[in-house]
């Protein structure tokens, strides 16, 4: 059943961690990057970019679409045998071979660690019978996201006429998949052992994301790189509770670039929280008390140069009846935060207060052993 929440607009608190002493005459990096973007990874806020809003090939970063829609799939752990066809494609491999046994968690491992074209097939005839279908969900998931200078034709990142991204987009392809507990794992792991073949046996896959060992923070996200497209990065790095994400698209440097956006991004940006003291009564049906009160509790940090609080809104979603008895810390809704309209993160709203049940409504839902006995036999077929 479809549960209906009541929205109310609601207060916003923002509690900076730490003094702001940015410069603001700082100069900005500069870059060899045909198309680049850094974000604030929490409120989606550009923090740099250039020429970030064109459409150019993205190789084998594309593979975070392939993964996100194969661990949203669900049946992670179930073993099937690859497609025959899907695995003989060019480029980098897993090294899956005919007749081999996997699940679609190891095929994640093997598309964002070594990235394996014959990976991102398989998992494409798994999730969409044919390449061609697949192709048409991953631009579906594209626009639920709002990536407005995406066309996805292959799930691997080799050359397919139209196949492209702007960095914008695959930054906010990123941002999306990395609030899957999932994927942020594999993305983040230097190396993984992986079990799969016929039978079935376990080994070592490796991971192409050097900037993980390079600059401090960093917790993925995927390499990619083919002749057309030239060498593409998307990362992800945090410290102090702020994080970000960079993209690199036809860039010829692409480490070093990556180490001084997060130098740039790390000295503009401070910390700070999302948190609300609001206290709030809704009306408690069948209680001993008519209202209880409630607050949102705990709170939610990003990052901000001091220009991001008024642009940042919430609204409170309540279950719009709460029936009796309530204890304290029951959660009852959540405080939505959103940036520009775009969702941030949510707290859980909780009751402050235990409001019991009222007796007399306990003793008229009592019956006699004679309505019991009756019902019994009346609804007896």
């Amino acid at each position: 059943m479809k549960r209906i929440f009541s929205v109310i607009s609601a207060a916003v608190m923002i509690v900076s961690a730490v003094h702001f002493n940015v410069n603001a005459e700082q100069a900005l990096p500069e870059v060899s990057a045909k198309g680049c973007v850094l974000i604030e990874e929490k409120t989606g806020r550009i923090v740099f970019e250039k020429n970030s809003s064109e459409k150019l090939p993205m190789a084998s970063t594309t593979k975070i679409m392939t993964t996100l829609l194969s661990l949203e799939s669900g049946g992670l752990d179930d073993e099937f045998v690859v497609d025959s066809q899907a695995i003989k494609v060019e480029g980098s491999s897993m090294g899956l071979v005919e007749g081999d046994v996997v699940t679609k968690r190891a095929l994640c491992y093997g598309m964002l660690l070594p990235s394996g074209n014959d990976a991102a097939n398989v998992t494409a005839v798994k999730l969409g019978g044919t390449l061609e279908n697949f192709a048409e969900m991953m631009n579906e998931r594209a626009a639920e996201i709002g990536m407005t200078r995406t066309c996805f034709v292959t799930p691997s990142g080799l050359e397919g006429e139209g196949h492209g991204a702007s960095a914008h987009d695959m930054a906010l392809l990123a941002r999306e998949a990395l609030k899957n507990p999932d994927f942020a794992e594999i993305c983040s792991q230097k190396k993984a052992k992986v079990c799969f073949g016929n039978p079935p046996y376990e080994r070592w896959l490796v991971n192409t994301n050097k900037l993980l060992d390079m600059y401090e923070g960093v917790k993925g996200v995927k390499t990619g790189f083919t002749d057309e497209a030239g060498r593409c990065l998307v990362s992800a790095c945090e410290r102090d509770g702020v994080s970000m994400i960079c993209v690199t698209l036809n860039d010829k440097d692409d480490w070093n670039d990556h180490i001084k956006l997060y130098d740039y991004g790390f000295s503009r940006l401070e910390p700070a929280e999302l948190s609300s003291d609001e206290i709030i009564q809704t009306e408690v049906a069948g209680g001993t008390e008519e209202k209880i009160p409630f607050k949102a509790e705990g709170s939610i940090t990003f990052g901000t140069d001091g220009m991001a609080e008024n642009r940042i809104t919430t609204e409170l979603f309540l279950s719009p009846f709460v029936y009796a008895p309530v204890t304290v810390g029951d959660i009852l809704g959540e405080l939505k935060y959103y940036y520009d309209g775009r969702y941030i993160d949510s707290l859980p709203v909780k009751a402050m207060k235990t409001v019991g049940y009222y007796e007399a409504n306990e003793k008229k839902s009592e019956k006699t052993i004679l309505e019991k006995i009756k019902d019994f036999l009346f609804n007896q077929e």
